[in-house]
């Protein structure tokens, strides 16, 4: 059986109400466009009726394949399952929720092959979230981002992008890496652009997100920038612990500048000033061991050749 041309990918966590929707609105989209697809669902460990659904669209259409995972592995490790499944020359990432909307697809495979990039990720020009929780938090992030990674880029966050198989493929992706694909992209040599799509209002289920995250989002850009491709659990852990440390040493260093070169008091042998330099210290250690721990990480990874997730079951597939 011949490879299809296209395969799209659509991560599902708790999305029982929008994957007969969705599956409506892809149909619709390539039928029109390009029939020779694979449609490929990932439930990362779906409490609800996710998984029937899915299910029922196979009986219907056999160009639905599905993973099912063994519990929820996150967003990164269904995404590199479906990379690993995927057949297309063209590979599709969207997200279950409705937000992205399915009828960009042929305008991102077009830029793709017009501008002949490897990856093109979408933008969401006026994206419908709210702004102190998503918006506001997304900007600086897609900021910082862009500044650290050399990869300038408006909406990193995105799900909706368009991949050539070849960069696909060679993505390494481990922790939570799903933010950084369009730097990791880049690392690996692949070109890649971006395009203004349409994003829409979520009308069933609850956003898996929020500001919560920007703390683990830094975290993971420290990771990215420095090993440029690699996983991100061990600086999560070490990284907060020597931030708490280290921040907290500085903070108290400052203040005992302020009392010795304002207040003109004397420091030496305050207890304070022995504190301040045992954090900063500590600081230092801990992110010195978090960065171990990735170089750690990646030897692991590399030489194991163990996957970030575990299948229960995947039909569909000839592999």
């Amino acid at each position: 059986m011949a490879n299809p041309k296209i395969s799209i990918i659509v991560p599902v966590y708790n999305e029982e109400e929008n994957i007969p929707i969705l599956f409506d609105e892809i149909i619709k989209t390539m039928e029109n466009y390009e029939p020779d697809f694979e449609l490929i669902y990932v439930n990362d460990g779906s409490s609800d009726l996710s998984l029937e659904k899915i299910k029922e669209l196979r009986e219907k259409d056999k160009r639905v394949k599905y993973i099912d995972f063994r519990k929820n592995f996150g967003q990164t490790a269904a995404l590199a399952a479906g990379f690993d499944f995927a057949d297309g020359e063209i590979i599709i990432t969207m997200d279950g929720d409705l937000q992205n909307d399915p009828a960009d697809i042929p305008d991102l495979i077009e830029t793709l092959e017009e501008k002949n990039l490897d990856l093109v990720n979408g933008w969401r020009y006026k994206r419908k979230d709210p702004f102190l929780s998503r918006k506001l938090p997304s900007i600086m992030a897609n900021k910082l981002i862009s500044w650290i990674t050399g990869v300038k880029l408006h909406d990193y966050g995105c799900t909706l992008k368009a991949y050539r198989k070849e960069i696909a493929k060679d993505l390494k992706l481990y922790g939570e890496q799903h933010r950084f694909i369009p730097a990791l992209a880049h690392i690996e040599g692949g070109k890649v652009g971006e395009m203004k799509v349409n994003h829409r209002e979520r009308k069933f289920g609850k956003s898996k997100y929020g500001i919560s995250r920007t703390i683990r989002v830094i975290l993971d850009l420290i990771t990215v920038k420095f090993l440029s491709s690699y996983s991100t659990k061990p600086l999560q852990i070490f990284g907060l612990l020597g931030t708490l440390t280290g921040g907290a040493g500085i903070l108290i260093g400052f203040y005992l500048a302020y009392v010795r070169l304002i207040q003109k008091v004397g420091i030496a042998g305050r207890p304070l000033l022995f504190l301040s330099m045992l954090l900063i210290f500590m600081g230092v250690q801990f992110f010195s061991l978090g960065l171990i721990g990735e170089m750690l990480s990646r030897t692991y990874h590399e030489s194991s050749r163990k996957k970030v997730y575990r299948i229960k079951k995947a039909e569909g597939f000839e592999k």
